[in-house]
């Protein structure tokens, strides 16, 4: 049984709408590329200024409110 061969012309209607929507604005996927860029794409980490960063923290009193006066 082979479904794939019987329903080759067939699209949802959310595939149709995504596809009159990229037919309406062509710029639609350089501008979801450009948000997912300016979001979630970060620098690679530099791992001698995080091994920096993480040798020069002050270790944090166990009680913050409380001076050791």
């Amino acid at each position: 049984m082979k479904f794939s061969k019987q329903f080759n012309g067939y699209q949802s209607e959310i595939t149709q709408f995504i596809n009159e929507l990229k037919v309406k604005n062509p710029a639609l996927e350089q501008e979801q590329l450009a948000g997912r860029a300016l979001l979630w794409d970060k620098t690679p980490i530099d791992l001698d200024s995080q091994l920096r960063t993480d040798n020069s923290r002050v270790a944090q009193q166990p009680y913050v409110y409380q001076n050791e006066h």
